[in-house]
């Protein structure tokens, strides 16, 4: 499981991180990442609504969604905000698919943000 240093529970923290973060989707995740400057763990939360199914469901859909975000944490900026939400076709996804396009979204945020600071350092604008 996710360590408990690195999870999201404030409602404050989804909410910036949903409106000020960068976002990038894909058909079954939307990941919202919101970068800062200190120097604590990533804190990762996740989105899992009813239009994805009962509760079963959903608690199943986030527990492989944090067992994914295990393995991927080391790959976030300390300090980082990220919100990770299901759409509906997450429920019936196989594990290797659901790895597939969050690796896919993670690498859109994190790609974004590398180029975001090339061109900070680079002085173009």
């Amino acid at each position: 499981m996710l360590p408990s240093a690195s999870r999201m529970r404030r409602g404050e923290e989804f909410a910036d991180a949903i409106r000020r973060g960068r976002r990038a989707g894909r058909p079954m995740l939307v990941a919202h990442l919101k970068t800062r400057e200190a120097d604590v763990p990533p804190l990762v939360g996740f989105v899992v609504s009813k239009a994805v199914g009962g509760a079963v469901v959903r608690n199943r859909v986030r527990r492989r969604l944090r067992h994914l975000m295990r393995t991927r944490l080391t790959a976030i900026p300390r300090g980082s905000l990220l919100v990770v939400r299901a759409n509906p076709p997450a429920a019936s996804a196989r594990s290797e698919h659901l790895a597939t396009e969050l690796d896919v979204v993670l690498d859109r945020l994190l790609r974004g943000r590398r180029s975001e600071s090339r061109t900070l350092t680079d002085g173009r604008s």
